[in-house]
């Protein structure tokens, strides 16, 4: 298979049209807190029940993390834009910024956020000028009705519900709202 060279900023470009959910990965080692505004978190399994962020591999955070052996990922409302600055940028002691309490595994859970994901590390694969952290699920925050804070082509967006024609169509109702 031939390589073919792939422009940075058109690469940045094509995936900036992938909308995604922000979020801000957390951890605690001893007195050091630690965070950073994330958008590379996906599910990975539902059994056993696994998550995967990707920090860079220039990251002054994901250190931090590693060594804590546990995080938690804050997923953000769409009221959290501030947040999502702060934890994106470098500098300041963020959590004086914002309130927080532990998570049971003591990284700290942000105020606001829509829900939360408690996870041990459990593996960490290089790739690229990233790193791939699986983290094995321990804990789970209730979810809020707020919505979501996404990010696509570059900018803050939220989610709008979009009409069902189909479901609208049909004679009976879906099978969820089935008793």
């Amino acid at each position: 298979m031939t390589s073919v060279a792939v422009d940075q900023t058109e690469f940045r470009s094509v995936l900036g049209h992938f909308c995604t959910g922000v979020t801000v990965v957390t951890g605690r080692d001893g007195d050091t807190l630690a965070g950073f505004a994330c958008q590379s978190f996906a599910a990975l399994s539902l059994d056993p029940p696994l998550v995967l962020f990707c920090p860079a591999r220039t990251s002054r955070t994901w250190p931090v993390l590693a060594a804590a052996g546990r995080f938690a990922v804050n997923v953000l409302a769409e009221d959290q834009q501030e947040v999502s600055a702060v934890f994106g940028a470098r500098g300041e002691d963020k959590f004086a910024r914002f309130g927080w309490t532990p998570a049971p595994s003591g990284a700290p859970l942000l105020d606001g956020a829509l829900t939360w994901i408690d996870c041990a590390l459990e593996a960490v694969h290089e790739a690229g000028d990233h790193y791939v952290v699986i983290g094995r699920v321990t804990a789970l925050g209730a979810p809020s009705d707020a919505r979501p804070l996404l990010f696509h082509r570059g900018r803050y967006a939220v989610t709008e519900p979009v009409r069902d024609a189909f479901a609208a169509m049909l004679p009976w109702p879906r099978p969820d709202d089935w008793l």
